[in-house]
């Protein structure tokens, strides 16, 4: 059986607040919980008049108190942006708070622009090692294994699964040499994801975390009445794309009519290959998206992203994909 569970954005929709968006983030992951999603995501982002995680840590605390049992965590930290010691204080805190409940996905990605990163005081390592040498920082706070010479506290001894993230074929590297699961971004970098996982999968090292492999990949589930409906919910996603694409990036704008057709065929062409990992659609044309998904990739566990203007309507599409997901199993057990 595949695990399936939710990515959030916490997109601010036009018209909106950051606190109309944390709301919902906090009512939606109650209403995956009781769907029977998993795990609940949301990432660092800066800089995005669009995206309320940017405090990525505060954002999982706030979801964490709204939910009684989903695992909750970040989809990711982007490490390159912290000290090691101040995020294993950050997530031995969630930890002591909420035990036994969150995951620590981690990236190399800044999140951010030049400018941004700049004001967040960073700048960017060019050693290829600074990554992987971050994360076995943080393990070993969290191990209080004494090899920094330091304790974290909070953060020593904390339950904190760790994840890698990838968009490209490095994660998968770290994530295989380091014996950590490994989630890939494919909702909206797909390019790369056969040979990612191709990759994580015949370089993987058993660890005292996995002894074999444990693959994850991010794909967006718009779902509907209908077909049209769904592609009419999916246009907001479509746009926030485009925009963000040509450097514009925008609060979520609402959906409208016949928006594919309206572009450029150079604009529906990049659409096509950012959408590849997608399934959009009443239930029968999702449920055939994510069983050709699946097929194709083996993994043990899909992250949903589901980007939709209407929170009501978002709230539905996750009824429909649970229906799904929730038939899919029962094939595969009575197989």
């Amino acid at each position: 059986m595949t695990n399936y569970s939710l990515l959030d954005l916490v997109p601010v929709v036009e018209g909106g607040s950051v606190a109309g968006a944390l709301a919902n983030a906090a009512d939606l992951a109650a209403h995956a919980e009781s769907l029977g999603f998993s795990r609940y995501w949301v990432a660092e982002h800066h800089g995005m008049r669009g995206i309320a995680s940017a405090a990525t840590s505060v954002v999982i605390g706030h979801i964490a108190a709204a939910t009684k049992s989903i695992r909750v965590g970040s989809g990711g930290i982007m490490l390159p942006n912290h000290a090691p010691l101040v995020i294993a204080e950050q997530f031995g805190t969630l930890d002591a708070l909420y035990p036994g409940r969150i995951d620590l996905g981690l990236g190399r990605a800044p999140g951010s622009d030049q400018r941004v990163a700049a004001a967040i005081r960073r700048t960017l390592d060019s050693d290829p090692n600074a990554f992987p040498r971050d994360v076995m920082e943080l393990q070993s706070y969290f191990a209080d294994d004494g090899k920094t010479g330091i304790v974290a506290t909070p953060g020593a001894g904390a339950n904190v699964q760790l994840y890698i993230l990838g968009s490209s074929l490095y994660g998968a590297q770290v994530a295989a040499a380091l014996g950590l699961p490994f989630a890939f971004a494919s909702h909206f970098a797909p390019q790369m994801l056969d040979e990612a996982l191709h990759i994580y999968r015949s370089h993987f090292r058993p660890s005292a975390i996995l002894d074999k492999p444990y693959a994850m990949a991010a794909f967006n589930i718009i779902a509907g009445e209908t077909d049209a409906e769904a592609e009419f919910l999916a246009s907001s996603l479509m746009q926030s794309f485009v925009a963000l694409r040509t450097g514009n990036p925008r609060q979520m704008p609402p959906p409208v009519e016949g928006y594919v057709a309206s572009l450029p065929p150079q604009f529906t062409s990049a659409l096509n290959d950012i959408l590849s990992a997608s399934a959009i659609g009443s239930a029968d044309t999702v449920k055939t998206g994510a069983k050709a998904f699946l097929a194709r990739t083996q993994v043990d566990e899909i992250i949903v992203a589901c980007s939709v203007f209407d929170h009501e309507k978002r709230k539905r599409s996750l009824d429909i994909t649970a229906s799904v997901f929730a038939e899919l199993s029962k094939r595969v057990a009575s197989a």
